[in-house]
Formats: C-alpha cells, structure tokens, sequence
C-alpha cells in the first residue's frame, strides 16, 4: 500500500505543466514513471534510478531521427567546448607515443609556453598522478590536464638531454579553440582557408584570415569545407555574409511546431568580389552544407567535390538539471531555392544512416558520377543564373571530383590503418627537432630540401613485418614508396611545424583542391 500512495501522489504532480500549453498525454507519463519505480523497487538486481532514466531517454531518441541525442554532463561539456571557443586548460598541444603524452606545440603565451614547456617534453605526472606508461586513456588525460581558470596544476616533465624528471606549477587559463586552422597564399593572387568547424569566433577568424589574405593580393579564395561536421548555424550566417550582399536569405527552417523562420546576411561583405571555389566532400555536413547551398543558389561560388554528408536536421538543446542535455530534432534546414538539406532515413534504423558514406562507396558514388542518381522529382534552379540544381539531401557540387579508389596499394591502404606512420614520425621528430630547425630555418628550406632518411624508412618497414603487412612484390613495393615517402614527410611537418605549413605541404597532393585551384584558373 504504501508504494501504491507513493506513485499516485508523485503523478499528479505533473499536471500543472498542462497549463504551459504542452502537449502530452498524462495517462503515457504516469505509466512510464511507474515503470521507472517497478524497475527501481523489484528488479532482480540493483539498478540505479540515474542508470534507468538515462536510458529511458537514450532508448525513446535512439527510435526518432539520427540527430536526436542525449549527453550526460560530461559529455555535453566536451561537445560544447570545441565550438565555445576556448576552455580552461595547459595550452598544449600533444599526442601519445609509447603510452607518454609528448608536447608537440605549446599555445602561444599560454601557460606552459611561459613555464618554459617546449615541444618533445613529455607530461609524466599531473599532480602527483601517474599518466606515462599506465596506458590511460586519452579523455581521461584531457580531463586531469584541463579545469577551470585560475585553478593550478603541478605537472612532472622529462626533457631529453635532463637527467631528472622536472616540475611545474600552472595556473590554467582560457586556451582558444581556432576554427580556421590555416590560410595561406596558394600562388600569386589565390588565397585558401580551411574552416574545421563553425564555433563562436568563427567570424572573427575568418575575417581576420581574409584581411591577412588579402593583404598579401588575394584575389580569389580556395574556402575548404571538407570533412567539416558543422556547429553553430549562426556561426554559418556570418559566414556567408562575408561572401553575398546584406540582407539576402542564407537558409531557413521549419518544423511541425516550428514555424517558418528566415536567417539572412549581415553586414559582412570583405569578399563580395573575386571568384570563390568552395571546396567539399561526403563529410561536409550541416552548417557548411548551408553556406554551400546558400553561396551555389545565389551562384557566387562554384561547388567542387563530391555530395555532401545531407545532415539538415535543426536540434534544440534542452538543458537538463544535472548538466545532462537533450538535443531534439524540432526543424529542418532549407536552402534558399527551397531545397531540403536532409537526406532520406529511416526512424530507428540509425546503422544504415550511419553506415551511408560507406554505402555510397560500394555503390560507386564516391567514385564514378554516372553512378549518382539524382532525384528528377526535386528540381530547383539557380537564382541569378538559373541554373538547375537538385534536392533529396545534401549539395551536389557543380564539379565532381571522384574518389581515387586506386590511388593507393593494398599494401599502403594497410599500413595507414596502424599507428605506425604516426608513432614513426612523431619519435623522428621529437629526436630531431632542434637540428632539423637549425639545418632548415624556414619551411620552404625544409620543404625544398629535406628527404626522408632511409633509416625512418627502414624502421618503417620493419614494424610493419612484424605485424604482418608486407607488400606482395617488388613492384607493389616500388608503387608504394612516393606515397610513403610523402606521407612521412607530411607527418614530420606536422609535428615540427603549424597547420598552415602542414595544409600547403599535404595539399599539394588533394585532388579536390588541386580541382578547385585549376576552376579559378579556369581550366
């Protein structure tokens, strides 16, 4: 009896929301909260009534659309943090060899550059805590080195050339979270940016890196969204703004309870003028699928790449009371001749949403454009020129550049899929650093000059043989070595120098903007 006065004095507690103007069923909420209870009171073994709960409401968004989600509280704090625009932190830069955390950059004027922390030292302890050789995971380590500003941390180090582990105390600080992570000048007249994301200092990013740009006689502009998941749809309407005239329409949504709602340009405008390739790929998704259909329907921008990811699902958070967060599917994106971002799914079959680019391969669409087929029920144009253009989910580019799938040898596709390219590198670097600087003291030197040693390649080999990948011949070892080589020396770059170094060197070999550079030369 009591457990039955129990349920019924707590349901009638949540009649009153009645009175917001939602719309839900009481009787449906009282019988999943008395499922809650059973499963709390009898169940055969101890359930806590946080575990049930959370995956009550796991279980009811994993049966909606993909995008709808919850996070926990710690899980909603790492989501934000990339587009939030910094965190409280160290200020490094790093990666893992041999279960060590080694510094590879330190953030400028950030606390470990000020405590005098270079690139190769190695993070041993943090507060007295052992994090080398205990094969703790990498969150885990991020979150011992990360906390809030002002607060302290005593990290151990070891240098190479010291004896003795060494300590320090850091006061952690705001760290910046950069979205644009490199703008260079391709050639004479030609700009690139590569945006990551769309965070909360997107805008600002990017138009400080078009001043630079243009400062340098930019031109025309590379803008390279591939493999961009998106972020803040503002972020994206900023972004656009820098591109289209003011007050033009950028996108806009609408749901079932969401009535229609327009977003459109700025003031913005520093690259009205010049030609604009914007660069995509099967990974482009959402906020970047927005700017590209909005600049491809005005036809300011010719779209080179291949189909982009089709997420054009708008998710409200919900806060919850303990940091937890709802993300709930309340709108779609539309761009603005009407087109559907969305690409077509399912409701609960989220494997075969997931697995979609994988599909897309099998079926050849990556590869070959005869192998893409267009929905001929959804036909928009273009509206200055006119031109058609097609709905059914995601931004078919105007130039179609396919996916090598013979680019590279069995053996070589092997290879990449272990660490050993990565941890090879990386030790390479970090031994050399200091004379690899002083025999090159600008990338260009480094880039004209530097030749991979045969004993980083040797090592290479040799790890490889003991995991069991091994060329099939000769001649499939020959077809490999000038992607190896240039693979290593892409890595190197990367841990010895910045992204804008490492993007100008990699780049050279993408055939998505090596496309794109030839559109604005016209070729």
């Amino acid at each position: 009896m009591p457990f039955l006065l129990l349920l019924f004095t707590i349901c009638p507690l949540l009649s009153p929301a009645q009175h917001l103007g939602l719309d839900f069923d009481i009787d449906q909420i009282r019988k999943l909260q008395a499922a809650m209870i059973f499963i709390s009171n009898f169940y055969v073994d101890s359930v806590s009534d946080a575990t049930i709960v959370e995956n009550a409401i796991g279980g009811v968004l994993e049966q909606l659309d993909p995008h709808s989600s919850y996070s926990n509280a710690e899980e909603t704090r790492r989501l934000n943090e990339p587009l939030q625009g910094g965190f409280g932190g160290i200020g490094v830069q790093f990666n893992m060899l041999d279960d060590t955390l080694v510094v590879i950059q330190a953030t400028k004027d950030g606390p470990s550059e000020k405590a005098g922390i270079e690139p190769g030292d190695r993070i041993i302890t943090v507060d007295g805590e052992p994090i080398a050789g205990v094969k703790m995971p990498r969150d885990t380590i991020m979150k011992k080195l990360r906390g809030d500003e002002g607060t302290r941390v005593r990290l151990g180090l070891v240098r190479r050339g010291i004896k003795k582990p060494w300590y320090v105390t850091l006061v952690r600080d705001q760290i910046p979270v950069s979205t644009v992570d490199a703008f260079y000048m391709v050639e004479p007249g030609i700009g690139y940016i590569h945006l990551e994301r769309f965070g909360a200092n997107t805008g600002d990013e990017l138009r400080k890196a078009i001043k630079a740009l243009k400062a340098q006689g930019m031109k025309d502009l590379l803008l390279d969204l591939e493999q961009n998941g998106g972020g803040y749809l503002e972020a994206a309407v900023e972004v656009a703004s820098e591109f289209l005239p003011s007050s033009q329409l950028v996108v806009y949504t609408e749901g079932r309870t969401v009535p229609r709602h327009n977003y459109s340009t700025g003031p913005g405008g520093l690259m009205r003028g010049g030609r604009l390739v914007v660069l995509v790929d099967e990974f482009t998704a959402s906020a970047s699928e927005i700017v590209s259909g909005a600049l491809q329907d005005y036809d300011r921008a010719t779209i080179v790449g291949r189909r982009t990811f089709g997420k054009g699902l708008v998710q409200r958070p919900f806060p919850l009371n303990d940091g937890s967060m709802i993300r709930l599917t309340v709108a779609h994106y539309y761009t603005p001749t009407g087109r559907c971002i969305q690409k077509p799914y399912e409701k609960g079959k989220r494997d075969d949403y997931d697995n979609d680019v994988e599909n897309r391969y099998e079926h050849g669409e990556l590869s070959s454009i005869d192998s893409i087929h267009l929905d001929s029920t959804l036909v928009y144009h273009t509206l200055n020129e006119g031109r058609t253009v097609y709905g059914g989910g995601g931004i078919m580019p105007d130039v179609f550049v396919p996916l090598d799938t013979t680019k590279y040898t069995p053996f070589f596709g092997r290879l990449r899929r272990t660490d050993i390219l990565i941890n090879t590198t990386l030790r390479y670097a970090m031994e050399n650093r200091k004379l690899l600087h002083a025999r090159y003291p600008t990338f260009d030197e480094f880039e004209q000059q530097f030749i991979v040693p045969q004993s980083l390649i040797s090592s290479v080999m040799e790890q490889a043989k003991a995991k069991g990948i091994e060329p099939k011949d000769t001649a499939e070892l020959d077809a490999t070595m000038s992607d190896l080589l240039f693979t290593l020396k892409a890595q190197i770059v990367y841990n010895l120098w910045d992204r804008n170094e490492y993007f100008r060197f990699a780049n050279r070999r993408s055939d998505i903007v090596l496309r794109g550079l030839q559109v604005l030369k016209g070729k």
